[in-house]
Parts: C-alpha cells; structure tokens; sequence
C-alpha cells in the first residue's frame, strides 16, 4: 500500500503559555506602543532587547517590525546610499535583495556552492569588480560558511559584513553564535522562524554608532533614553538631527509573546537537530539524491531540509515533486522556471538587473527544500523520507522507460 503523509508542513507549536499571559497583561492595560509606560514601568520591548543581547553576547539589540526592516535598518545605518552597490548571495529568499533594493542599492549577487554557502573566490571577484563596501551575507536555510575565512577575506577587501540570521537564530560557528561575526547581525520573528511572533525582528552589534544610528532610523524620536540594550545618550548628541525617522519598530505585545522564547531556543535547536537527522538518515543512500554536508564547526538549527538533484532533468524534478506532493508531502523546487511561493530566485529578481551566474544555475536547477517544524516527531519525519525515497525511485523509473522520439528526416 502507497504510504501517505497526513500532517502540516504549516503547522507550528502555540505560543508558550508565559507568553501568552504576558500578551494578555498589555491587551488589558493597552500600552502597546513600546515608549507608552507608566510611571516607573519598563516596557516589554526593551527587556527583550535586553534579554536578547545577553543571549547572543551583543553589547546592542534593537527589536524591529520584521527582518527585512532589521536588514534595512542595518543597511541605512551603515550608511548605505542609493546607487551603491552592496554584495549578497544569489541563493536566498527574496526580502534579502528587497532591502537592498529599499535603499535604492544595487544589489550584487555572489555564487553558491554545492554545500549552499557562499562561494569565496566569486565574493572576491564581485567584490573588486563592483567596488562594493557592504556584504549582506544570507546564510539561507541555515547554512554556515567558514566564517573566519569570510570575515578574513571582507577586512582585506574593505567591505563591512552584515549578517542575515533569519535562518540561524540560535545556530553557532565554533561557538559564536550567528551574527556575531560582522558588523551587524539580523534575525527574524517571523512565524515559520526559531521565535514566532507572526512577525517581527532583531538588529545586533556592538558598534556604538551603529546601533544609535539604528535606533534612530527605527523610530524613537527623542525617546532613546528608554532603551537598556542601546549606547549612552552622548553617542546620541551627534547624530539625533542627523539621522531621518523611518517608522519601524517593534511593539510591546510581540516582545511579551517574544521573552519566553529566548529560554527555549537551545531546546529547540536539540529538537530540530533530531528531525533534521532523522531525515538524513532516512535519505541516505537514496539514488540520485546528494545530501549537503554539515561542517563540524557549525551548530546548525535544522529547521528546514535540504538536497540536491545534480543532473535531473527539469521534466523529473517537476514529477518527483508533483508526486512526493500527492502524497502529502510539500517540497519546493528552487530551479522552477517560475517562481512559486517562497521560491523565488536571483533570476526572477528583475529590479536588480541580476548578470546570469551559471555555476548557481547549476546547484540551484536541482536544489529541493522542505520545512520541518517541531509539531513534526521523529516518525513522521522517517515516512516522509520513505516517501521522498519512493518517489526519487519512481521519478528515475518514468524516465527510463519514457519512449525514444524517432530521428527527424533531413
């Protein structure tokens, strides 16, 4: 009998009951905004500023309405203008792009490799071909470069790193944490993300002008006094009239829905990293299907899934996904020649002017994602890989047995 999967590749866990409660208390009192407190009250949002920043080990966190507006944020406040150009990796998700583009910055796409991280010796061509000062590095889907070696290259190059966590929030590189090796870390809150709060992000660094500037940008109008994760008000002196307001903070009942989920980040890396091996353990083998390589500095958060189809044609790809589908099981296809969803890639991205790098083409015409959130357990994740083993095999099958066209007469 064909098996079937009959759960939610949407579904998360609810919100911690903590949180839940804490939400609660500001719906009642109604200070929602992050600078409306009472007398002597602190408000959610700059505890869990606060709180995060102990996390991470960042001297400075500033909580924001999303990640891309973190990313935008920490572009701004870099000083990034319009016209510049500004390095990214060409497999990622399209807010990363977006906030490049928001600045009216020109983004420069850098290869993948075949393990997803960003390809070194094309980020240094980039580099000096564009003369760009800013990398917004992705580390999409919760893959780790060698981050010493980045960090290495961009101080040689001049060019300041600002790293996009939204796929690494609790994930270290030989023990620092994500976004802890450039300038500038963002992360996001978003529901299919490590914390849930439907939307929401965190901009980090221990940069003093940075993070006033961001603070700056995000906001506080004269109010940054209130922050506890923010510099001193004298940084604030010099650039207050400086530094435009460009609305986009986080507020109070996010950050109380958000505080509990700091303490359960560790727990849920654990959690994920058993899924995620679960499913490697089940595609092993599996022919036609290349695994991606966990280097063993990285402490990865395996909340998505990941493999390569080097090879395949379009025509079975498409089968092997449309049938993994009628089975119950969501995977997405980056090397559709449309985009779908959140599968968009660098060459759908026409606003930027993307130059064909046909080394990503490649990785990218076999690449197959899927999600796997914590309401999953460990069985579950065993019969989707049979599934997805299945279907490999059937997708081969159709293939070779699929009827030779006769030769065209001259």
């Amino acid at each position: 009998m064909t098996e079937t999967f009959t759960g939610s590749f949407t579904q998360q866990e609810p919100i911690p009951e903590a949180g839940i409660a804490a939400a609660l208390e500001v719906l009642r009192h109604g200070r929602l905004h992050r600078y409306n407190t009472a007398p002597g009250e602190i408000a959610e949002t700059a505890l869990l500023e606060e709180e995060f920043a102990a996390y991470v080990g960042a001297r400075y966190c500033l909580a924001l309405a999303s990640g891309g507006a973190a990313m935008a944020c920490a572009l701004r406040a870099l000083q990034v203008q319009a016209g510049d150009p500004v390095l990214s990796n060409a497999f990622t998700l399209a807010p990363v792009p977006g906030a490049i583009a928001s600045l009216g910055a020109r983004p420069v796409f850098v290869d993948v490799t075949e393990d997803l991280t960003i390809d070194l010796p094309h980020l240094e061509v980039q580099a000096k071909a564009s003369g760009a000062r800013v990398l917004l590095l992705s580390h999409m889907r919760g893959h780790v470069c060698d981050m010493e070696a980045l960090i290495a290259l961009c101080d040689r190059l001049g060019v300041r790193v600002v790293e996009d966590c939204a796929h690494t929030m609790g994930a270290k590189w030989k023990g620092v944490a994500s976004g802890r090796h450039g300038a500038v870390g963002c992360y996001s809150t978003q529901t299919y993300k490590h914390m849930n709060s439907g939307e929401g992000g965190f901009l980090v660094t221990d940069d003093a002008d940075l993070a006033a500037r961001a603070v700056l940008l995000s906001g506080s109008y004269m109010l940054y006094a209130r922050h506890r994760a923010a510099p001193a008000a004298e940084v604030f002196e010099a650039l207050k009239l400086e530094v435009p307001n460009i609305s986009s903070r986080m507020d109070n009942l996010r950050a109380a829905i958000l505080r509990p989920q700091i303490g359960m980040l560790d727990d849920r890396r654990a959690r994920w990293r058993a899924l995620y091996q679960a499913m490697e353990a089940g595609l092993a083998g599996v022919p036609g299907v290349r695994l991606i390589p966990r280097p063993q500095a990285e402490d990865y958060v395996g909340s998505s899934f990941q493999f390569l189809l080097p090879g395949w044609e379009p025509a079975r790809v498409a089968s092997f996904v449309a049938g993994a589908a009628a089975r119950g099981v969501e995977l997405k296809w980056f090397g559709a020649a449309d985009p779908a969803g959140f599968t968009s890639r660098y060459a759908h991205w026409r606003y930027a002017a993307p130059e064909p790098l046909p080394a990503t083409d490649r990785v990218l015409a076999g690449l197959i994602d899927m999600r796997l959130p914590l309401t999953f357990s460990v069985g579950d994740v065993a019969q989707i890989a049979r599934i997805v083993g299945d279907e490999a095999g059937r997708a081969a099958a159709a293939v070779s047995v699929a009827p030779v066209a006769a030769p065209v007469a001259d």
